[in-house]
């Protein structure tokens, strides 16, 4: 389910708690509804908020932190292509064939990239053929010097780097919020908002400003969802930067 459906789903069922609480308020006694009653209640509700509102933080937290880490794995490749570019330029006229083969590389690596992590396919991993001829390509220099060997030893350490990034992106997971996180905090969601049309007569105003809470947690549920799809969606990260790494030659 889009982080959109789930989040409009979540704010119809808190309408409902809402509507639920007015047919409870006319249906039960008047005894039900005591001062004692209603201090309980709300005694209880606040417990329910509180653990609501700290998991609510807890889940925000985690969706941005996993955001931010794969944002900065994307910069990292970024700027270990560009490095690796410059070794290559440093090393000489030999190596201008890996830096072509390497622009040629870089939108179809990107495409993948994104694709993957966009559908989250759980097929094995499968190195990338281009990326593999050029590390080999690296390897297969003929340094004349210590200044081109050194290059050459550094041009294979940050392929290496990349790959091990590479790695490291194709297992991050993009769902780290279990279902069951977000089907027991609709519920409470619902409990909350029938609590507050429970003891107060639902008018229109009333209503309105429920409905506007209402619409606030549904928001943040959108939010946390969201950040939880770094490579979709309304808050995806952008392919450009990589896409436009390297000049053309």
């Amino acid at each position: 389910m889009s982080a959109l459906a789930l989040s409009f789903s979540i704010f119809v069922l808190t309408l409902g708690g809402i509507l639920l609480g007015a047919l409870l308020r006319q249906a039960l006694p008047g005894h039900h509804l005591s001062k004692d009653s209603q201090d309980v209640v709300r005694l209880g509700v606040g417990l329910i908020a509180t653990i609501a509102a700290l998991v609510l933080g807890l889940l925000i937290a985690a969706a941005k932190s996993s955001f931010d880490t794969q944002s900065t794995q994307i910069r990292q490749i970024t700027a270990d292509i560009i490095l690796l570019d410059n070794l290559l330029a440093q090393y000489g006229p030999e190596a201008r064939p890996i830096r072509e083969q390497m622009r040629n590389t870089i939108g179809p690596f990107a495409d993948r990239l994104w694709h993957e992590k966009e559908t989250s396919s759980t097929s094995p991993f499968e190195a990338n053929a281009a990326a593999e001829a050029v590390y080999l390509q690296i390897q297969a220099l003929s340094p004349q010097g210590d200044l081109q060997r050194s290059l050459q030893g550094r041009a294979a350490q940050i392929s290496t780097d990349l790959a091990q990034v590479r790695l490291l992106l194709f297992v991050e997971s993009d769902s780290l919020i279990p279902a069951p996180f977000i089907a027991i905090l609709a519920f409470w969601l619902v409990i909350i908002f029938a609590s507050f049309s429970l003891f107060s007569v639902l008018n229109a105003t009333v209503f309105a400003c429920l409905s506007l809470f209402a619409l606030s947690a549904s928001c943040a549920i959108f939010l946390i969802m969201e950040l939880n799809q770094p490579f979709g969606g309304l808050m995806i990260i952008s392919s450009a930067p990589l896409r436009h790494a390297l000049a053309p030659l």
